[in-house]
């Protein structure tokens, strides 16, 4: 199903449509402030499996970022972070931006896996933004990774849908995304260090590739 959604006119009857389905322990695909990316419901182990399953990952080893509507409720899926880090986390998101953190101990739970770290994400886009508010907690996310040799990621969301429509319960249509993913920034020991380059300015952050 394909569901088109408009970020400044946003349609209530497909995002509820849209968050049933994550309720229900549903994978979908929604776009992001950067590439598209597969969602689903971070308290639904059974979900999370299903979208290691659709990726072909181990779900004993895959990484996930987990998307977060605002800045509130992070203490309870990170140990404390220094003052710095929290004005970059202040100043970048939301934004198109990945932070990897330490994980608090609730984490592991959630993935089966001893994790140690977590990598958060607070998107801007208004729709995301939307659906994060209705399931009422976080969401687990992955990029929609093309299996094109040339093209990393697929920005047509009819194109996705061609291509994951039988795999998932539900493709968001919010218009042409990016072909760059998020900034990857890793905290997890103190410092903010680069990982990954792609959209966001790093300079705000005091950091020069």
């Amino acid at each position: 199903m394909l569901y088109k959604i408009f970020p400044d006119n946003i349609n209530d009857r497909h995002i509820n449509a849209c968050v049933n389905l994550i309720k229900q322990g549903e994978v979908i695909i929604a776009p992001t402030d950067s590439v598209y990316a597969f969602i689903c419901d971070l308290n639904n182990s059974s979900a999370i499996e299903k979208l290691c399953k659709i990726k072909g990952l181990d779900p004993a080893k895959a990484n996930f970022s987990v998307l977060f509507n605002d800045l509130s409720v992070l203490s309870e899926f990170t140990t404390p972070i220094s003052t710095a880090v929290f004005r970059a986390l202040k100043k970048a998101l939301p934004g198109p931006f990945t932070f990897i953190l330490e994980a608090s101990n609730r984490v592991p739970k959630y993935f089966k896996q001893k994790k140690k770290t977590i990598g958060i994400r607070i998107p801007d886009n208004k729709i995301l933004q939307r659906i994060i508010e209705e399931v009422g907690n976080p969401l687990v996310a992955t990029s929609v990774v093309d299996e094109d040799d040339i093209v990393e990621y697929t920005t047509d969301p009819e194109l996705i849908e061609e291509n994951w429509g039988t795999k998932v319960s539900a493709v968001i249509d919010g218009g042409f995304g990016h072909n760059v993913a998020s900034t990857i920034l890793d905290c997890s020991k103190g410092d903010i260090e680069l990982i990954r380059i792609g959209l966001g300015d790093i300079s705000m952050l005091g950091i020069t590739n």
